[in-house]
């Protein structure tokens, strides 16, 4: 402990290695439930590359586990710390290098929060898509670690088809350049791709070159309620077969429904099953929401709610943005899946997910970006009961088997980190668990990096 902290400090500040435990100890994990974390030996704050290649050469010299973080707000406790490691934090390094309006790109560092990057770029008309629930505080760097999402998928796709370039200090030290900054490239093998997703297990990204997309027009949005979830999910997939192209398509199921009128009191009838919220942000919004709106009273909505300007739009929205915090107030504790299924397969997964919940007698609320399939089931339980908890991770894995067993995949946008290691062996099978060793040993042979994660 003592060579670990004299040779961190011989290149770093004092205030940039914290090592009191009390502060230490809030470093220990992200936001995610049943995931061990352990105690951080060191807790160090970077502001430069070669500060971030100073901690990966001591670490490889005295062979301590780095665990690298951006804000933990991560839901699979990919940022959770191996005991005696070194909490690489890279909050700090948050600048954002360069906005170019010609080349339609971002270079930034990692930790510049998705949201100020987001009003930044739109100060020059420009768009960056991925927006994450917890956009106002997750950073960009923790964004491409977990190759995270947001609402808007459905149109502008994941954090993966953003990211064109990266600045990556490897294991030991040394730096990577990977992508380009053009808007095409195909030399050589995908490394930035690569990265993008690997929760820190591979190298530490310092900087990103982003794809930035002209700023879309301003969105309106409509709110349609079902009697049943099968009938919305029928709506959803007419929608997607006629070519529609959302900027979000969202649903929300009646325990969520129930939660969000409990804690913002929002007039939602008692008697809705599911609700769809649908928005479009292209130059006739009206009258694509229109179109939807007719294919939501043709599955059978008992009332289409078409919103007349943006500020109804985002009255509408409120709901959707409430749930969570909704479901949270329910039990005190949630588990927040992530399985992604094919749109075509939204209605067996619904009523899936609605008997286990009877199953194990729990409050399970769901959300999903219905667009893409990608379905957030969210356990609500108590943790000061045992039995109650157990229950919890019980249902917690039935419902990732149930989406595999549909043809979808254990996440969609959280990542894999510790909560989903198992079933990553078992989506990818024993010879793709092979090769993503083989991958990871390539790049971190002393198996430094984000141990225990993944696989």
């Amino acid at each position: 402990m003592t060579d670990l902290l004299e040779q961190l400090r011989a290149a770093l500040p004092d205030e940039a290695v914290l090592t009191d435990p009390d502060i230490t100890a809030s470093y220990a994990h992200d936001m995610a439930s049943f995931c061990p974390s352990g105690t951080p030996a060191a807790v160090v704050l970077p502001r430069s590359v070669e500060q971030v290649q100073h901690v990966m050469r001591t670490a490889t010299a005295l062979r301590v586990p780095v665990v690298p973080q951006g804000a933990r707000t991560g839901l699979s406790g990919a940022a959770n710390a191996s005991e005696g490691c070194i909490v690489l934090s890279l909050v700090k390094m948050d600048r954002i290098l360069e906005i170019n309006p010609v080349d339609r790109i971002a270079v930034v560092e990692p930790g510049v929060v998705n949201a100020v990057l987001s009003r930044a770029v739109g100060e020059k008309g420009l768009y960056y898509p991925p927006d994450p629930s917890s956009w106002e505080t997750c950073t960009i760097g923790g964004n491409i670690g977990t190759a995270s999402g947001g609402l808007c998928c459905v149109k502008y796709g994941v954090t993966a088809e953003y990211v064109l370039g990266l600045d990556v200090v490897l294991a030991d030290g040394r730096l990577l350049t990977t992508g380009r900054r053009t808007a095409k490239g195909v030399a050589g093998y995908d490394l930035t791709r690569l990265f993008v997703g690997s929760e820190g297990s591979l190298g530490i990204v310092v900087k990103a070159v982003l794809a930035l997309k002209p700023e879309p027009l301003r969105q309106l949005a409509l709110a349609a309620e079902f009697p049943s979830a099968a009938a919305a999910c029928e709506a959803i997939c007419a929608i997607m077969e006629r070519g529609h192209v959302p900027a979000l398509l969202e649903l929300m199921d009646r325990t969520t429904i129930r939660a969000v009128n409990d804690l913002a009191h929002m007039g939602l009838p008692d008697t809705t099953e599911a609700l769809l919220l649908a928005a479009f942000d292209t130059p006739d919004p009206a009258a694509d929401l229109a179109a939807v709106g007719e294919l939501c009273a043709a599955a059978g909505a008992t009332q289409v709610v078409p919103a007349e300007d943006s500020a109804e739009s985002e009255l509408l929205l409120q709901a959707r943005r409430l749930s969570l915090t909704a479901l949270e107030a329910v039990k005190g504790t949630t588990m927040i899946d992530d399985v992604c299924v094919p749109r075509s397969r939204l209605g067996p997964m619904l009523e899936g997910i609605a008997a286990i919940a009877e199953k194990h007698g729990l409050t399970i609320g769901m959300v999903a970006h219905a667009g893409d399939g990608n379905t957030h089931p969210t356990v609500c339980f108590d943790a000061a009961d045992p039995d109650e908890a157990r229950r919890a991770r019980a249902s917690f894995d039935e419902i990732m088997a149930l989406g595999l067993r549909l043809g979808g995949t254990i996440t969609g946008e959280h990542g894999v980190g510790v909560l989903k290691k198992e079933w990553l062996a078992r989506e990818l099978g024993p010879v793709g668990i092979e090769l993503q060793r083989g991958i990871k040993q390539t790049f971190d042979p002393l198996g430094i990096l984000n141990p225990g994660k993944l696989f």
